[in-house]
């Protein structure tokens, strides 16, 4: 498994009602809980994996957003490693705030590169290298038929024809 560091982005336009923020890596839980502080006074180490937590997302003793924070763990997430989102309000400024936080948190933690949460899929062996084309495709698709198109190499029907001709 592919799990050098600890990578974070905007997995979402920014300028919308919601902004999500992902954060994979065998460190991500752990970095969470550093400015995280959820609700029911959980720490996130101790919840299990597809689960949602509501709290606020500190910079020291100041609230900076009310959030949700969505747990995946190892190997069953996206890229097949331990992955946090953190649904928070998509203004640049809330969104830029918190990721500052999760990189002034730690040094083992920095921002992803263009398409890495899906060359970690990639490489994790989640998805194949038809998929993950298929993905800048759908962020792409201008039409029915293009999303349509897209989501169907995304769900692996284009490789397993390739399979059944092999």
């Amino acid at each position: 498994m592919y799990t050098q560091d600890t990578i974070c982005a905007v997995a979402t336009a920014q300028g919308g009602a919601i902004g999500i923020i992902r954060v994979s890596g065998s460190d991500s839980i752990s970095l969470v809980d550093q400015i995280f502080k959820s609700a029911t006074g959980k720490k996130l180490e101790f919840c299990k994996g597809f689960t949602a937590h509501y709290g606020e997302i500190y910079n020291k003793d100041r609230v900076l957003d009310q959030v949700i924070v969505t747990i995946f763990r190892a190997p069953h997430s996206y890229t097949g490693e331990d992955l946090v989102e953190i649904s928070c309000h998509g203004s640049t400024y809330i969104l830029q705030s918190i990721i500052n936080e999760l990189l002034d948190s730690s040094p083992h933690i920095r921002l992803a590169t263009a398409g890495e949460f899906t060359k970690r899929a990639f490489l994790n062996g989640r998805i194949d290298l038809a998929q993950a084309e298929s993905v800048m495709d759908i962020i792409n698709a201008k039409t029915d038929k293009e999303a349509k198109a897209s989501l169907s190499q995304l769900e692996g029907n284009l490789s397993n024809c390739i399979t059944v001709l092999n």
